[in-house]
């Protein structure tokens, strides 16, 4: 009990894993916490001023009749256009269609890419064998492969996996690779030193401090994984199946500009939320967890009592 400082026995029952999420971040100024609005204001105006910068670009190249309206649609045709398909149900399918597409493959692209990426890191012959094999296959265009995806499986969701997985699975490797092999030494030997096994030292000390380069993979090959689907769904088309990658293709043959544009709209805005929401909130939490990155504020008071709490354990 630490009687000196106010402390009781209550301190006790706080995690320090939890208080002390990255020694480094004891650093951090002490400022208050900004209020919620300010802080969606703050990220949110960027996004915004980006958006209105692309659709002044696009109306002046329309004011400049840069290209015909039935080649390149004004913003405000194609605004309409995507208002009208977000409230049909075909629109919702075929994003409903896309994405199951893209989660399942990309999920088994994560088990294969971790599984090479975890061999190649512990194993020096298996780095030597195909550690160069897996750099080339990512250079690979993915468009590349889909006559040998079709010559294989055909015109079926069999082709358009196998594409997936190619393209996201090389990326995932290599996160892991990079992030296994930038590991401190440092942190091996203390492993050892507290008789952890070869997979014990694997799970507790090398897997936790290689996360950063892995969430970083893990973007890279859903990037992958998105152009991958979408080029595969432009390419083979399946009768009955309704996807946005069919609704891009029959814009086009049917010379529909503004329903071209308004899925290009809606592929992007998919990605955006993805990687936002999804591997933006995953990287800041294992930053966060380390104490790094940009995202470091906190309660002036929640600082100053993980300062004390260390302070205090230090002099005891």
């Amino acid at each position: 009990m630490l009687t000196d400082n106010g402390f009781t026995d209550g301190l006790a029952d706080i995690s320090l894993d939890d208080d002390l999420a990255g020694l480094d971040r004891l650093e951090a100024p002490v400022e208050p916490r900004t209020p919620l609005p300010r802080r969606v204001w703050s990220n949110l105006w960027p996004k915004l001023a980006a958006i209105g910068l692309v659709l002044l670009v696009w109306q002046t190249a329309i004011w400049l009749h840069w290209r015909e309206t039935y080649q390149l649609p004004p913003p405000s045709a194609v605004g309409r256009r995507l208002l009208d398909d977000l409230g049909t149900a075909a629109l919702w399918r075929a994003v409903e269609a896309t994405m199951r597409r893209a989660v399942v493959g990309f999920a088994v692209a994560i088990v294969i890419g971790a599984v090479i990426g975890l061999a190649v890191s512990v194993s020096r012959q298996v780095r030597i064998a195909i550690g160069s094999l897996i750099t080339g296959l990512q250079t690979m265009p993915s468009i590349a492969w889909f006559p040998l995806a079709i010559l294989l499986f055909g015109l079926d969701d069999s082709a358009i996996y196998f594409v997936v997985v190619l393209g996201a699975a090389p990326s995932i490797a290599n996160g892991v690779i990079a992030g296994v092999d930038s590991t401190p030494p440092l942190l091996r030997r203390v492993g050892r030193s507290m008789g952890a096994s070869s997979f014990g030292l694997q799970r507790d000390f090398i897997v936790p401090a290689a996360m950063p380069s892995v969430v970083a993979g893990l973007k890279q090959g859903w990037a992958f994984a998105w152009r991958s689907l979408m080029a595969g769904e432009l390419l083979v088309v399946i009768p009955g199946t309704q996807t946005i990658g069919t609704r891009l293709q029959f814009a086009r043959e049917l010379s529909d500009p503004e329903g071209l544009m308004a899925t290009m709209v809606v592929i992007l805005v998919i990605g955006i939320l993805v990687d936002s929401l999804v591997f933006g909130r995953l990287e800041q939490h294992v930053l966060r967890k380390r104490g790094l990155g940009a995202h470091r504020e906190e309660t002036g008071s929640r600082l100053v009592r993980r300062r004390e709490l260390v302070g205090a354990s230090v002099r005891a």
